[in-house]
């Protein structure tokens, strides 16, 4: 190769080089940015637990509702109503006369609280109760035997015939009861021999 032509090929190199040096790069084109959705499967949601019912899960009792056909504690109970007889004196003290009275009742034990009651107020200015200043303390009742636990304050205290009334009235009004077949009446809680003094007490007292 002679030198002339080893010349132009080196003219024509450098030429080559130049051009490509005088090239700006292109900038890539922009990628287009794919999202992927992934469809989820369905999840269920955890319900919100209330304290109350976490009770009814941990067996710590805390929120439990009564057991259907229960009878709740707070129930009311339906009240009722009878007439009876109660016996009271007339205001010379000298026999016993009966007035029919409604009293209202929630079970038997109170049946008989309010039977006491009647016979310790009377709807009628000649008819006078002898029982009124006496306090009952307790009622019970069982096989047929009711037993009045009472407190007598002094001013209570009856003469003989009185006291006979009070005792009578008391018996009469509570053996109308089908279920009483024998009344004892303590005081404070003891078997007393008399009432207030003049006359005896039976324990019980039979119909």
């Amino acid at each position: 190769m002679n030198k002339k032509a080893w010349c132009i090929g080196l003219a024509a190199l450098v030429i080559v080089i130049g051009t490509g040096c005088g090239q700006k790069p292109q900038a890539a084109p922009p990628q287009t940015e794919q999202t992927t959705v992934t469809p989820q499967k369905d999840t269920a949601v955890e319900p919100v637990v209330d304290e109350a019912d976490q009770g009814l899960s941990n067996g710590s009792g805390a929120g439990q509702e009564a057991p259907s056909g229960s009878t709740s504690a707070n129930e009311r109970v339906q009240a009722q109503s009878r007439s009876i007889d109660v016996y009271y004196t007339d205001p010379d003290q000298t026999s016993l006369q009966a007035a029919e009275r409604t009293i209202t009742y929630t079970n038997e034990l109170d049946k008989y609280k309010h039977s006491f009651h009647a016979l310790q107020t009377s709807e009628s200015e000649t008819l006078i109760p002898l029982w009124g200043k006496i306090q009952l303390n307790s009622v019970s009742f069982e096989e047929g035997q009711l037993t009045l636990d009472i407190t007598i304050p002094d001013t209570a205290n009856l003469g003989s015939g009185g006291e006979a009334f009070a005792l009578d009235a008391l018996y009469q009004t509570f053996f109308q009861y089908d279920e009483v077949t024998a009344v004892d009446v303590l005081v404070e809680g003891q078997q007393k021999e008399s009432l207030m003094g003049h006359v005896d007490l039976e324990h019980p007292k039979m119909k």
